[in-house]
């Protein structure tokens, strides 16, 4: 049976084509040159970690596959103002095309007016992939291992690292969990969210943990926070300070509270 996973992979291979003949390598260079507004990612969530404070990449996405259309008049750059303005650490921005209805161009501006560093949240299976999302002003790009094998993960996070771009590894199983560890420069996700079934379950964190507490570089739970109770439950649990969380806000993107919430804890 093919997973959703798969499919959006698979619809990826389709969308690279079009991105190879619209964008050439040396185009996206001398626009990575020209850009003035890469932040470093990294080191935010770093900066709060030491400042024991809770660190929020809100995610911004207009739909998704388990959720369906999520926001009907998507504005990337409200949104990212209302998540700038009540405290959050980063931004995750979607940018995959067909089943979250992204657009790279939606890094680039809203990174144009605030400045915070950002995801490029999207499925990525070639390294050509990594300069281009820097060429629009992202200043991290996720490796999803259950997508990729070894070799094209290794080869994605060592170009990250050359164009001074942070990876996200994320991971779902023990598995990938253990193999993680050899990206020693990179923030580990672990996502709480089967991409295979699109079933959540936030105890993924609290057993994946166990396999990454000796990860030097942070670690970020992603997915299936519902409340600040969910959030102070992993960090009390497993001290994990980073959080990506996106229906969660998104659905009631004029009430901040939640988010305001989260960023208070500890405060």
């Amino acid at each position: 049976m093919v997973s959703v996973l798969d499919k959006i992979i698979e619809e990826k291979k389709n969308t690279l084509i079009n991105l190879k003949n619209k964008y050439s390598f040396s185009s996206i260079i001398e626009k990575i040159k020209e850009n003035k507004n890469n932040l470093n990612f990294i080191k935010k969530i770093n900066e709060n970690n030491k400042l024991n404070k809770i660190s929020v990449i809100a995610e911004i996405k207009k739909a998704s596959p388990s959720a369906g259309l999520i926001i009907k008049q998507y504005n990337p750059i409200a949104i990212a103002k209302n998540f700038f303005l009540n405290g959050a650490t980063c931004l995750s921005i979607l940018t995959e095309e067909k089943f979250f209805l992204g657009d790279l161009q939606h890094i680039a501006d809203v990174k144009n007016k605030f400045k915070i560093p950002i995801l490029c949240k999207d499925f990525f299976i070639d390294p050509y992939q990594v300069p281009l999302a820097k060429s629009f002003g992202a200043d991290a790009i996720l490796i999803i291992l259950s997508g990729v094998d070894n070799k094209l993960a290794m080869d994605l996070y060592q170009t990250a690292n050359e164009l001074n771009v942070t990876s996200i590894v994320e991971v779902h199983t023990p598995d990938e969990a253990e193999e993680s560890l050899n990206f020693e420069k990179a923030i580990i996700g672990i996502n709480n969210r089967n991409l295979k079934d699109l079933k959540t379950d936030i105890k993924t964190t609290l057993q994946l943990y166990k396999i990454l507490s000796s990860h030097s570089c942070p670690i970020v739970s992603e997915s299936g926070f519902k409340s600040e109770k969910d959030v102070k439950e992993i960090t009390n649990k497993t001290g994990i300070m980073n959080f990506l969380i996106g229906e969660s806000l998104l659905e009631n993107i004029e009430g901040t509270s939640l988010l305001k919430k989260i960023v208070q804890i500890n405060q």
